[in-house]
């Protein structure tokens, strides 16, 4: 019990199905299995133990076996089980109460988009109630390379991906901080990847900060990025503290969002 006399969150756990549930994560993480040995040392589980998992996720059809004896794989029923849960979990609708959030929580405008081509399209937005509200709305285009959305989402990209994307498109400058070359591009893509966020002070308009970070599916796929925008002056080095504060809950938004459309850190 805590302090309030309510349950503990590990008061209410299920040692069988934690252990199944680490066992189906370890196989979707690309290891078959084949050395039952290994992975009860891997997973901390004993093998005898192991043997009936397997036997009973395969059976529920959660995992499959692998010809000539290659190991498991993640199976049908776990796939159905995905798309039942992912069916009707629009990115919008997922990402519009996580933008309310961030919202009050930093005070800014908060948008989500994501990549067209070249460009970021908005999907969503919210707005605090002051003077200074952000003029982007939804189906807003702007030029992904100069925007911090669009360079979130770049930054997940490889650069083979981001090279094709560009290979013919034009690089319009809205500043001098935007950059103008297919290698700038991609070195501004290490850099926010470095980074975890795309950090803008006036870089695509002059007075306007942003920081976006990406959003992810359940195959890990980078399929928007949301931002908070707001006065220039909010994020810049002076305002450290601040700063930070900033990164965190834009950083914490868009896991909030990834987590709801099933996505799933590795291990």
């Amino acid at each position: 019990m805590d302090g309030d006399g309510k349950p503990k969150a590990a008061e209410y756990s299920v040692p069988p199905v934690e252990r199944a549930l680490k066992l189906l994560r370890h196989i979707g993480d690309g290891n078959t299995c084949r050395n039952l040995s290994a992975t009860s040392e891997a997973l901390g589980i004993n093998r005898t133990t192991l043997i009936r998992l397997i036997h009973t996720l395969s059976t529920n059809r959660m995992i499959e076996e692998i010809a000539n004896g290659a190991g498991y794989r993640l199976g049908v029923g776990l796939i159905t089980l995905g798309s039942q849960a992912m069916h009707g979990r629009d990115l919008v609708q997922v990402c519009q109460p996580v933008l309310a959030e961030l919202c009050a929580e930093t005070g800014m405008s908060a948008h989500m988009g994501i990549l067209d081509g070249p460009d970021i399209v908005y999907l969503s937005r919210e707005t605090p109630n002051t003077h200074l509200v952000s003029n982007v709305r939804a189906g807003s285009r702007l030029a992904a390379h100069a925007s911090s959305i669009g360079r979130a989402i770049l930054a997940e990209l490889s650069e083979d991906q981001i090279t094709a994307l560009f290979a013919d498109a034009p690089l319009p400058a809205n500043t001098s901080k935007t950059p103008v070359t297919l290698s700038e591009v991609l070195e501004q893509a290490r850099a926010d990847r470095a980074a975890g966020v795309a950090w803008s002070e006036g870089n695509f308009e002059a007075g306007i900060g942003s920081c976006a970070a990406a959003i992810f599916d359940h195959q890990r796929t980078p399929v928007g990025a949301l931002n908070v925008s707001g006065p220039q002056s909010a994020f810049s080095a002076e305002a450290a503290e601040g700063t930070d504060r900033i990164r965190k809950a834009v950083k914490g938004a868009a896991f909030r969002a990834s987590q709801a459309l099933g996505y799933m850190p590795r291990a």
